[in-house]
């Protein structure tokens, strides 16, 4: 029985985790519920002299059993990830992909002002509280996995605003879930949930919170027992990593999460698409970092591996890449390595009917106008950008770094066809 819930907003907490010390924060939290080595070792499935060794080695210890022990003695989230030193800022390395003219210095910084306020203050509204103090349970009658399902709906048809608006009423109630049933599908359930917002995070250009919600994807995952819910969670903290300027970092955890996807034996579709899916993220994250040799042989095999995936991937499916995704991966990878006509080339098949979400199709046409502003064609730029912004306007409307060569193009080419409607369209001018 636990006889005094622990208090986690001490100064004395606050002190080890920034010494960074989980297992002395494990002992604090095991004392203030009475327990004994032994009974926590029961409930986590080692011995107390196992328990022993946790509490004295710390992050030297298995890290998946500190994580379990962490948790089972109620350790918040943000308390085990500052303990294990996940909540450090980083810095984000914004990088020029369009060409070099001269231009009016005054109006270029003002566009690029505009540009920065990308995602406004509004569309986070929410989800600060509810990352620094547990949101309590909805008690909403509606099952999480449908709710779940249509926040998935959500970030597919780029509504990015009600997404956000959405996600802390499910982190409560998928940690309110994990609490009562401690089972792998809970574990599961809110490592998808975090994962989830994670992606629509990056997508706002959000990377500090993105992080800490990737970090939180992949504890939760970890209990979760599912290599599937581990792979998600991997390949988001990869994401972050890339755009806080750690590429290394990034391509080492997901090159490790490949290996454990390709563990499974892909028996199945599932496993097949996520097998294809990390593989497209470990190219990229190579592309990013100048490994041209890693990212063309990692790409190729990714479209290797999704020859034999359906046309259509089944609905709800965790990863559902198909050949063209894999080809519209490869219009990034190309870019990346700054080989524009190659990223063209391998885009020129794609259409938007091969995209079943709003998304994805935004996606297509924001990749194909970062490949021709590389190539130098302000015309052809502007046409995708107003494409992608028809299709899926939170696009051009919340991803900074679109924004931003959308503000380039209209500070460069102002009296080019198609720019100043873009330039509506981006909010950086009024119709």
């Amino acid at each position: 029985m636990r006889t005094v819930e622990p208090s986690w907003d001490s100064p004395q907490v606050g002190r080890l985790a920034s010494a960074r010390d989980l297992g002395a924060l494990i002992r604090l939290g095991r004392g203030q519920l009475g327990w004994r080595q032994a009974d926590l070792g029961r409930r986590i499935g080692c011995s107390a002299s196992t328990v022993s060794r946790l509490e004295q080695r710390g992050s030297r210890a298995d890290l998946r059993l500190l994580k379990q022990a962490a948790l089972e003695v109620g350790m918040p989230t943000n308390v085990l990830a500052e303990s294990l030193g996940l909540t450090e800022p980083a810095t984000t390395r914004v990088t020029a992909v369009g060409p070099r003219v001269e231009e009016d210095p005054m109006r270029r910084r003002t566009l690029l002002a505009a540009a920065g306020l990308a995602a406004p203050v509004g569309l986070l509204a929410g989800m600060d509280t509810a990352l620094a103090n547990m949101p309590d349970p909805t008690g909403s009658p509606v099952p999480l996995d449908q709710r779940l399902a249509a926040a998935r709906a959500a970030f597919d048809a780029g509504r990015n605003e009600q997404l956000l608006h959405t996600l802390p009423g499910l982190i409560g109630d998928a940690h309110d879930g994990a609490r009562r049933t401690r089972s792998d599908l809970a574990y599961a359930r809110l490592s998808s949930t975090y994962s989830l917002a994670s992606q629509v995070l990056v997508k706002v250009g959000r990377y500090d919170r993105a992080r800490l919600t990737a970090d939180r994807a992949t504890v939760y995952a970890e209990l979760s027992n599912s290599p599937l819910a581990a792979a998600a969670a991997a390949r988001e903290l990869s994401i972050v990593l890339r755009h806080q300027d750690q590429p290394a970092a990034a391509q080492r955890l997901i090159l490790d999460a490949v290996a454990n996807v390709e563990a499974t034996g892909l028996k199945n579709d599932a496993q097949a698409s996520a097998y294809a899916q990390m593989l497209c993220t470990t190219s990229y994250t190579a592309a990013v970092a100048g490994d041209r040799p890693q990212a063309l042989s990692l790409i190729r095999e990714a479209s290797r591996a999704a020859r034999d995936l359906p046309g259509e991937a089944p609905r709800g499916r965790l990863f559902p890449v198909t050949s063209a995704s894999v080809d519209l991966y490869a219009v990034s990878v190309h870019w990346a390595l700054g080989d524009a006509g190659s990223a063209l080339e391998a885009g020129r098949g794609l259409r938007p009917g091969q995209f079943k979400t709003a998304e994805r199709r935004g996606r297509m046409h924001t990749d194909l106008a970062r490949a021709w502003w590389q190539w130098g064609k302000p015309e052809q730029t502007a046409a995708e950008l107003l494409s992608a912004a028809r299709v899926s306007p939170s696009e051009l409307r919340d991803r900074p770094a679109i924004r931003q060569i959308a503000a380039e193009v209209y500070a460069r080419h102002p009296r080019t066809t198609g720019v100043r409607e873009l330039a509506v369209a981006a909010g950086l001018q009024t119709a």
